[in-house]
């Protein structure tokens, strides 16, 4: 974004906010508020900042040939609805089938991070997390399920409290290959052994 706002006109639209809730934003509660929630905004969004291509580009080929399904489950989802700007919370599991080179799986998380801290739908995050590890790692196959609960469902509007959204995208061999896609799905609900 070319045309950035400064942190004081950032600052300046939290005490709108304020004054349009119907509060009164020099009260000594709220006299740090604004500039709290910008710093609070520079993590939550941090990911428009971060190249998740650079993340992945560090790989390695000394696989001794493994060629079977590399998966990192219950990868902690914090993100935020672009209609609503409230908390998506849930678990990502992503998987891929190596092609002769792997990614630190810290890279995986790493990259769900990357998406997640950006203003977004389920289905695009999903959708953006697959499509980039199809496109660096190049991969037999890709697999991402997200599986998160909307606060713009459960805090406001219809109020379902206990209700989750499940997304998936699936490339390459688990696409084609339903065996390949039913292992993945069952390892990632699979008990923990640890």
């Amino acid at each position: 974004m070319s045309n950035k706002p400064t942190k004081e006109e950032a600052m300046i639209a939290v005490k709108t906010l304020i004054e349009w809730a119907g509060d009164d934003p020099s009260r000594e509660g709220l006299i740090e508020t604004p500039k709290r929630v910008v710093k609070a905004y520079n993590e939550f969004f941090q990911g428009y900042d971060q190249d998740p291509e650079e993340v992945l580009n560090k790989t390695f080929e000394e696989v001794e040939g493994y060629d079977d399904a590399v998966i990192v489950r219950n990868i902690r989802v914090e993100s935020h609805c672009e209609h609503h700007m409230v908390p998506i919370l849930g678990v990502a599991h992503v998987g891929y089938i190596p092609n002769n080179r792997v990614v630190g799986i810290s890279k995986l998380a790493r990259v769900v991070d990357i998406y997640a801290k950006r203003l977004q739908t389920q289905e695009t995050m999903t959708a953006q997390i697959a499509n980039i590890l199809d496109k660096v790692l190049q991969p037999k196959g890709v697999a991402v399920v997200i599986d998160a609960g909307h606060q713009c469902m459960s805090t406001r509007g219809i109020h379902k409290t206990e209700s989750s959204t499940i997304t998936s995208r699936m490339l390459g061999i688990f696409r084609d290959k339903p065996e390949t896609r039913a292992e993945f799905m069952h390892l990632i609900h699979s008990p923990k052994k640890f």
